[in-house]
């Protein structure tokens, strides 16, 4: 495994974190679809390339792949693969998106989501629900990378275009929605090119602050102006294919890009045949936790809408709480903070009772406990207590037996929340500044 971890701290509950390290990724259409279906000009047997295609995953150990077009060989891949954590499939054609990912990295959520427009104007995009997957990535104690997978709507007709277009702009919207504040990967198929510029494959950079590593990394930064089309297997990284990563980093995680590279002869046959009709690509990132802002592990179930205070601290110097306010009864209905230049952060519903902390001159919220429980079948923070550097303390809601405690590093303090809310709090966490 490449991930490596060069500095430590001491985490939340008092074990070494890292600060600092490195991963690396993979993107792969996997050609799986049936044959009778595309036999995608891979010379051999589906089922041979698919075992072979898990067993190099496997010996060269990318952190995080994203594979597309994983339909009706998926078990195959599996049967030969040893990532520790890997997506569940969602079926062959016509029912799966065949998008999966297999990591060293567990996650706290997962979602598919299908595009909301397929055109079937040159291929046959609207056969199986195509789309994008959504994950956040635990890289480490309290270290998270939001990463999103996708296959885009193929093909160069208007119609293709204009659905290529809109699958693009819906993935980017998402970004905006559930990853405010937070380190992004975005990889995968995305049936573009830079100069097919209906497509709009620049709106990662533009709407969402992103970088292409291969742009870069490969191009001195120089966005391509005319069409390049390589071989497979690819014998120079210069030339452009569909299949792109895009990234950016966030005030808590600083990520670079290092090492792009079409990973075309190690994914060979014995006799030097392609497994797959799409280059392969990698990259290396390295990562180091932010100097101003950092956060807590997650702690609750993966519900309810996505927030984040992080992109309002990231303009403050040194925010400091002056008030918590919580609010809770049989469970915990909601949490919120005022920093001393009357910034007010409240997030969850208002339900249950109020209870309220203000905080004296010199004095830090330096650690927090949260309960989890059962409720409609979804797990929910039923229970908060916040202990400050005086000793005092607040809470709200009701204690269970499946509790932990964050604490902010030494010589930082609690400044904010991110997580998931409805009416009352699904999954939360909390953001460290120094004080």
């Amino acid at each position: 495994m490449k991930y490596q971890i060069v500095n430590l701290a001491i985490s939340a509950g008092g074990a070494l974190a890292a600060t600092s390290g490195e991963f690396s990724i993979l993107s792969m259409n996997v050609a799986g679809l049936p044959e009778i279906l595309n036999g995608n000009e891979v010379p051999g047997d589906k089922t041979s390339n698919s075992q072979q295609m898990g067993t190099k995953f496997s010996q060269y150990n990318y952190d995080i792949i994203h594979v597309q077009e994983d339909f009706n060989y998926h078990a195959y891949i599996y049967s030969t693969d040893t990532h520790p954590y890997r997506t569940a499939t969602s079926g062959g054609v016509p029912f799966g998106s065949g998008l999966n990912t297999l990591a060293n990295f567990n996650w706290i959520d997962f979602d598919r989501v299908k595009w909301a427009t397929c055109s079937d104007a040159s291929e046959s995009d609207c056969l199986t629900p195509k789309g994008y997957t959504f994950m956040r990535a635990i890289i480490d104690d309290g270290v998270y990378v939001d990463v999103y997978n996708l296959h885009a709507d193929a093909g160069t007709e208007d119609g293709d275009e204009a659905a290529r277009s809109s699958n693009l702009k819906q993935v980017a919207d998402a970004i905006d929605t559930n990853s405010k504040g937070n380190a992004v990967l975005v990889y995968g198929d995305t049936n573009s090119r830079y100069t097919r510029t209906r497509d709009g494959i620049t709106i990662f950079s533009t709407q969402n602050g992103m970088k292409d590593p291969w742009v870069e990394l490969i191009r001195g930064g120089v966005v391509p102006t005319v069409e390049t089309i390589c071989t497979n297997p690819s014998t120079t990284n210069t030339c452009e294919t569909v299949d792109k990563v895009f990234y950016r980093g966030s005030p808590l995680l600083s990520l670079a890009a290092t090492y792009w590279n079409y990973e075309s002869n190690k994914f060979l046959q014995a006799n030097g045949s392609i497994l797959s009709d799409h280059n392969p690509i990698t990259v290396n990132f390295t990562w180091s936790a932010g100097s101003s802002l950092r956060q807590s592990s997650f702690w609750g179930g993966p519900h309810g809408a996505w927030f984040s205070d992080v992109t309002t601290l990231a303009t403050k110097t040194s925010p400091k709480a002056s008030v918590l306010t919580f609010r809770g009864a049989k469970r915990l209905d909601s949490v919120g903070l005022t920093l001393t230049d009357g910034t007010t952060f409240t997030h969850g519903g208002t339900g249950g009772d109020v209870s309220s902390l203000t905080l004296n001159s010199g004095e830090r919220w330096t650690s927090a406990q949260l309960c989890q429980g059962q409720k409609s079948g979804e797990t929910r923070n039923f229970y908060i207590k916040a202990t400050t550097s005086s000793g005092r303390t607040l809470s709200a809601g009701t204690s269970t037996s499946d509790c932990a405690t964050y604490t902010a590093p030494s010589g930082w303090g609690i400044v904010g929340f991110l997580g998931q809310d409805g009416d009352e709090m699904d999954q939360l966490a909390f953001v460290y500044a120094p004080q």
